[in-house]
């Protein structure tokens, strides 16, 4: 082990405020990996939830770990930060996983720790490897063969029979823990397949979550976050968190005040965090509580419709200096398809309350390649610019990602769109919006075709991950050549009666069916 790792690791710790160092006797040794970056990572609040919640355990001593601190540093043996302890020293590898890239950062740590891959591979001198997050639970399968088990839906409803059971059983054998956990709900052991159903916390006011660990150097180190909402009640066709999260659930302004309370010692800034912040239903009520506490506001996401206007006056008064918009498509009958019920109109007035409020940018979301998308919906994306442009007169930006079909969503069945398709359309997207000066910035196509591989993959791709060497496209396609796969193997068509990987996870109460019209 590299003492500059061991060094680094100790640096980052004496910068924080909120991490928790116990001793390791008669505990049950617990890592929290984030397969990202600890920048990425540190921002996230199902990160500092778990590690909160981990850590009130006295059974339990959980330490954070994570691919590298501002970048992913490939082949470097991670360490802990809070103990600099190698991963084989621990008894369970937690990871969450939001997004389905990491499975490549998550495969590459494990190398790197010395730790098989591969499930079959791993005895009871190694770590159970346990794994949640939305990614995985739309779709577990891609990593079957890794994992020992998954946590499907939200952890909470569960989460003391399941640490219950790490601490009662980990010393007992591998198989004997995999017995006891596969009879807890929610929780999915791929060598003994049967229907699993997601898990959904009903009251959100009884697990709080907010930040627990404070650390500057990370993508929104200056603000404590809330999450005051989970799912969403508007059911765009392309979203897995509509989905997944269903149904649309709020925490009260009371707790949410307590807790921003509590945060005000250690920020002046509060980041509400949710699918769209703008539609919490008693929004003037916490902003008004804030405002009583002095607080700045940041928002992780808005709807064009609606947008209070007394959330854009904070946001203006806490010194935001963009207004982030996501439309998704440049044409109201793509717009209306994906029912993503914002129209023109409504665009137009929230450039309007840009102008008003002396936001100096505006920026909208959009996705290339959605179902039924011809060229001329591309070109409708620069006109909405123009649009635009007539009542604002900032700097404008837009923000292009290829759109993936995910499991559990009304598309989960569709094609993604061919690669060469996807480059003209970007093409000329690019000239269209340079022209007029709007600032553009895209996710790579061919990164984005592998997350479309892995977002509804099987279990064949855990020989494909084992296989590569390094993070990188070129040894993705010798590793997936080597199994006799290709990408089209997994982005095309689905047939209506064909069985898909992900069938044995069901969505409850609340979620939407696979493959169900919202």
């Amino acid at each position: 082990m590299k003492w500059t790792v061991i060094a680094a690791a100790k640096r980052v710790i004496e910068r924080e405020q909120g991490a928790i160092s116990k001793d390791w006797g008669g505990r049950l040794p617990l890592a929290l990996i984030f397969p990202n970056t600890y920048r990425v990572g540190m921002s996230s609040l199902a990160l500092q939830t778990l590690y909160r919640s981990f850590n009130a355990r006295p059974d339990i001593v959980c330490e954070r770990v994570f691919c590298g601190l501002r970048t992913i540093v490939p082949g470097e043996e991670p360490v802990s930060l809070e103990g600099q302890h190698r991963l084989g020293d621990f008894g369970v590898l937690a990871s969450s996983f939001s997004f389905e890239l990491d499975y490549l950062n998550y495969v590459m740590l494990l190398k790197a720790a010395g730790i098989p891959v591969l499930a079959r591979d791993r005895g009871d001198e190694y770590p159970l490897l346990l794994a949640g997050g939305p990614a995985v639970s739309a779709n577990p399968e891609p990593l079957a063969e890794v994992c020992d088990a998954f946590v499907i839906g939200e952890v909470e409803p569960i989460l003391t029979r399941l640490l219950d059971t790490l601490c009662a059983g980990y010393a007992s054998g591998r198989e004997r823990l995999l017995q006891n956990l596969e009879e807890i709900p929610g929780v999915y052991v791929p060598t003994r397949p049967g229907v699993i159903e997601r898990q959904s916390l009903r009251d959100l006011d009884i697990y709080p979550t907010q930040t627990a660990v404070y650390a500057k150097d990370t993508e929104f180190g200056d603000m404590h976050l809330l999450e005051i909402a989970r799912g969403c009640a508007h059911g765009c066709r392309f979203c897995l968190a509509g989905c997944l999260y269903r149904p649309h659930r709020e925490r009260s302004p009371r707790l949410l005040l307590e807790q921003a309370r509590q945060g005000r010692q250690y920020r002046r800034k509060v980041g509400l965090v949710s699918a769209a912040v703008s539609d919490y239903s008693r929004l003037d009520e916490l902003l008004a509580g804030l405002a009583e506490l002095q607080m700045l506001v940041s928002v992780s996401s808005l709807r064009v419709d609606p947008l209070p206007e007394e959330l854009l006056a904070a946001l203006a008064a806490s010194g935001a200096r963009t207004l982030t918009l996501a439309p998704e498509a440049g044409s109201e009958r793509l717009r209306t398809y994906i029912r993503k019920g914002v129209h023109e109109d409504d665009i137009c007035r929230a450039a309007e309350a840009a102008a008003r409020f002396r936001f100096p940018e505006v920026k909208l979301y959009f996705m290339l390649g959605l179902p039924t998308e011809e060229e001329e919906d591309v070109n409708a994306i620069p006109l909405v610019f123009d649009s635009i442009a007539r009542v604002f007169d900032g700097q404008l930006s837009a923000s292009v990602a290829t759109f993936v079909p995910k499991a559990h969503t009304p598309f989960e069945r569709t094609s993604m769109t061919d690669d060469d398709v996807l480059k003209n359309r970007y093409r000329i997207l690019k000239r269209a919006l340079q022209s007029r000066s709007v600032r553009l910035s895209a996710d790579g196509i061919p990164w984005s075709t592998i997350q479309a591989v892995l977002a509804r993959g099987d279990r064949r791709l855990g020989l494909v991950l084992a296989g590569m060497t390094e993070n990188s496209l070129a040894q993705w396609n010798v590793s997936m050549a080597a199994q006799g796969l290709s990408n089209a193997d997994f982005t095309r068509l689905r047939a209506p009666e064909e069985n898909l990987p992900w069938g044995h996870i069901r969505l409850g109460p609340g979620g939407a069916s696979p493959g169900e019209e919202m």
